[in-house]
């Protein structure tokens, strides 16, 4: 096969070595190229306004075939210095063609431009690329983090929007709303009051029991709830001294409204991004189920709190009522005298522990009479009527008149608006949490502007990058193909391939 016709292949990483091996490049070509630099930097301190040579010298590394170019835009521009044996007398022209002479003795030009070629392959063009394989990570890190952002920012807000609906507010002046609720507690406690009403036949059977139990020595229960359905919701001063007040101070509440909440410069406190309500502090949560833990009561396994009766026998010198004369025509009622029985929460206590313990009764009525342990039997001729009329069906319909009446008094509604008007810490922690759902939507609002502001930095940065990698790859083929060229040139015309990771950029 003749050699003419097989192709020279030379891999990108040996070109050097290859070059200096043929004795194509001497070893001293880093000095010689250094020399070279030197004068091309000198020489551009004096060029003609030429739109090519501006072209030329514009962001590029000039090289061996760029000085080629230089010289024959030279040519025109440097056309009248030349005299009648074909030389130019232009300085420029001069210069420029000693360029081009250090460059062609012992092939510097061809080791220099083997150089670039190998620096842009092996490091600037991959350096390139990965800048922009960052920045393009980095953006989609950054579009992740704000779709998390909105979603944040939803659940917040759909958080904020359920509880305010549960609550019954809009929102907007979150402690006045809540404190406007309480508008709706009269009507509730006269609600529960008439169900309480219904229960005297369940008072009357728990009578007859006790007073079968203790024989000679019955024992008055249940006086508050007799007291609620013989005269209804009045005030606690009533139900103490059996007497109407003459006057009704009702005591405030001791809430304190964002408003009004100034510090010693008449500025408003601020409470901080977070607030730490405490171990001890009433918890505001919302379940999986979207509904709110109002946390008034500690709930047993039936649902309620059993609680120690209240002693309600209260010295009139210490309780601050004013009593008219001998008290028969009535006094003022302060304090939480001044409150309902159901509004006043001593004795709603009592009454919810008076109505746990019917139900109690009634539970375990029906166990014994439907198992052979049943205390009171036919056998006992001295049971009263009342207690040997019941039947399965009697006392499961008294239970369920107990059940009505303990769930209107304990839904989670009542005792929330219970909190409201008799725990001012209740309803700043309840506003706490709402607010602080705000606080959460703002801040995934401003982190979102945030992310927003830096994807459109990095967009902006890519697109700086892009073009570079192109044009630098661009010119990595140029100066390929000019070398292939040039080294064939040398061989006799024989086809010379560069190969290996130059064709992979």
């Amino acid at each position: 096969m003749d050699e003419q016709n097989i192709p020279i292949d030379i891999n990108t990483g040996k070109l050097l070595e290859w070059l200096i091996s043929r004795r194509q490049v001497g070893k001293d070509y880093v000095e010689n190229i250094m020399k070279v630099r030197e004068k091309i930097n000198n020489a551009i301190q004096d060029m003609p306004a030429h739109e090519g040579i501006v072209k030329l010298l514009s962001g590029q590394h000039i090289n061996y075939f760029h000085c080629l170019k230089i010289i024959d835009i030279l040519k025109e521009t440097e056309a009248d210095t030349k005299n009648l044996f074909g030389r130019y007398g232009s300085q420029r022209m001069k210069d420029w063609q000693d360029i081009l002479g250090s460059y062609q003795k012992d092939n510097v030009y061809l080791a220099e431009v083997a150089q670039m070629l190998i620096r842009n392959v092996s490091y600037e063009i991959p350096s390139l690329k990965k800048q922009l394989l960052k920045l393009e990570s980095n953006q989609l890190e950054c579009e992740k983090k704000l779709k998390d952002y909105s979603k944040a920012e939803q659940a917040a807000l759909n958080e904020f929007n359920t509880i305010c609906k549960q609550l019954g507010i809009e929102g907007k002046d979150i402690k006045r709303e809540l404190v406007k609720l309480l508008d709706e507690l009269p009507e509730i406690y006269e609600k529960v009051t008439q169900h309480i009403k219904t229960l005297e036949p369940t008072l009357n059977l728990y009578d007859a029991f006790f007073t079968f139990q203790l024989g000679n020595n019955p024992m008055d229960v249940m006086v508050l709830l007799k007291y609620l359905i013989q005269n209804g919701n009045t005030t606690t001063y009533e139900y103490i001294y059996g007497e109407k007040p003459i006057q009704i101070e009702t005591p405030p509440l001791n809430i304190t409204f964002d408003d009004e909440k100034m510090d010693e410069n008449n500025e408003t406190i601020d409470f901080g991004d977070d607030i730490d309500f405490g171990e001890e502090n009433i918890q505001i949560e919302t379940s999986n189920e979207g509904e709110i833990d109002w946390g008034s009561l500690t709930n047993t396994d039936d649902d309620f709190e059993i609680v120690d009766h209240v002693d309600l026998d209260i010295n009139l010198e210490e309780s601050g009522i004013v009593v008219e004369k001998s008290g028969l025509d009535g006094g003022i009622a302060k304090n939480d005298k001044a409150l309902t029985i159901l509004d006043n929460p001593k004795t709603q206590d009592q009454v919810l522990n008076d109505l746990i313990e019917l139900r109690a009764f009634l539970i375990m009525r029906l166990y014994e009479m439907s198992s052979e342990s049943n205390v009171l039997t036919m056998t006992q001729l001295d049971v009263p009527t009342i207690l040997q009329m019941q039947t399965l069906e009697t006392i499961t319909a008294l239970l369920d008149s107990v059940n009505a009446a303990l769930n209107e008094l304990t839904n989670k509604r009542v005792q929330h608006l219970h909190n409201v008007k008799h725990s001012a810490k209740y309803v700043d922690l309840l506003a706490g949490n709402l607010k602080q759902k705000l606080v959460l939507v703002q801040r995934m609002k401003d982190n979102k502007v945030l992310l927003e502001e830096k994807i459109n930095e990095i967009r902006e940065e890519m697109k700086k990058v892009q073009p570079v990698i192109v044009k630098t790859v661009q010119y990595t083929k140029w100066l390929q193909k000019e070398i292939e060229g040039d080294i064939s040139k040398k061989y006799k015309g024989r086809t010379v391939n560069i190969v290996g990771s130059v064709n992979m950029v």
